[in-house]
């Protein structure tokens, strides 16, 4: 039989093929396609932000990098198909603001908190809303709004993607920091929301500048202010909300998320590749095109914001009793 002392002494030897082989994976990181989920449908404008971040991230990693539309359960499904998934680096979500919203909100649809299911590799996008209106609705102002509103109670219909979509999230907001009392009419997406605000059934909405864009330049609807806190280039004309409402901030983010567990050398390789694709030029000038803000920044900022956004939609979900179902 071995001894106590030579198996003590025989440890160090014993572990350091183990040590060698995990430096030598990260080292050669990656060997093989990566898949990035977006737990959000085809054809969106989270798809076209995380396109655009994944093909220049290839260009880093030297390998091909696979989208994965996984939506359903208001983003909870492709979310938690990843934090499910082993941390070697080959699986990555393109998470969002709603990685804030779910915990208060539907807790139960998520295996573990996504502050502690998920590891932040780096910061990729921030998409404001535009508050517009049906062009006869009669307030032209952000201010004019809110007098409207507490002129007439209960009488403006506003519409969202759904029940704890940011946009919903961005509406409870104004609620709470203005007093207004409106109708909160969801729908299954932003496409029929914005039909039916250019068809006169509902009169207000927050919606993705992308979106909003184009029927506000085709006179379908009438835009008021932007929700970011500073103006958004393609449509220079509108204010902020913060230029009324003091410190009114509301934006749907996306970052690049990995598996709890990622070894920190993997880790930084993914930073460094999304860094480099949000900072290139070519991506910068495409999202600005669709009214979207490059967000070049580091894990630990990507994690900050996550765990502030968390504290922030957790208190307005409970202060304003939302619920879904």
């Amino acid at each position: 039989m071995i001894s106590r002392r030579a198996l003590f002494a025989a440890m160090p030897a014993l572990a350091a093929p183990a040590l060698l082989t995990g430096t030598a994976r990260a080292q050669n990181y990656p060997t093989r396609n990566i898949t990035m989920v977006n737990p959000y449908p085809p054809g969106g404008a989270t798809e076209f932000g995380a396109r655009l971040i994944a093909q220049k991230m290839e260009e880093a990693l030297g390998q091909s990098i696979i989208l994965d539309a996984r939506a359903g359960a208001g983003t909870a499904i492709g979310n938690a198909h990843v934090a499910q998934q082993q941390p070697d680096g080959y699986t990555l979500l393109m998470g969002t603001t709603s990685l804030a919203v779910l915990p208060a909100l539907q807790p139960t649809l998520l295996p573990r908190d996504p502050r502690s299911a998920f590891t932040p590799i780096g910061p990729a996008t921030i998409s404001p809303f535009v508050l517009h209106v049906h062009p006869d609705f009669p307030a032209r102002s952000v201010k004019e709004v809110i007098d409207y509103a507490k002129a007439n109670p209960g009488k403006i219909s506003w519409g969202s993607s759904g029940i704890g979509a940011i946009n919903h999230m961005t509406l409870e907001l104004f609620r709470a920091r203005t007093g207004i009392d409106v109708v909160h009419v969801p729908y299954r997406g932003g496409g029929p929301a914005l039909l039916d605000i250019a068809a006169g059934r509902i009169q207000c909405m927050f919606a993705a500048a992308q979106e909003a864009t184009g029927s506000i330049s085709a006179g379908r609807t009438r835009g008021i202010a932007v929700t970011s806190n500073a103006r958004v280039a393609v449509l220079p004309d509108l204010p902020t909300i913060a230029e009324t409402v003091e410190g009114f901030n509301s934006v749907f983010w996306q970052g690049v998320f990995a598996p709890a567990g990622i070894s920190q050398n993997i880790a930084s390789r993914l930073e460094a590749a999304v860094r480099r694709a949000v900072e290139n030029a070519e991506v910068k000038e495409r999202l600005a095109g669709a009214g979207i803000t490059n967000w070049p920044g580091t894990a630990a900022e990507l994690r900050e914001t996550l765990v502030r956004d968390t504290e922030t939609w957790g208190n307005i979900i409970r202060t304003q009793k939302i619920t879904v179902g």
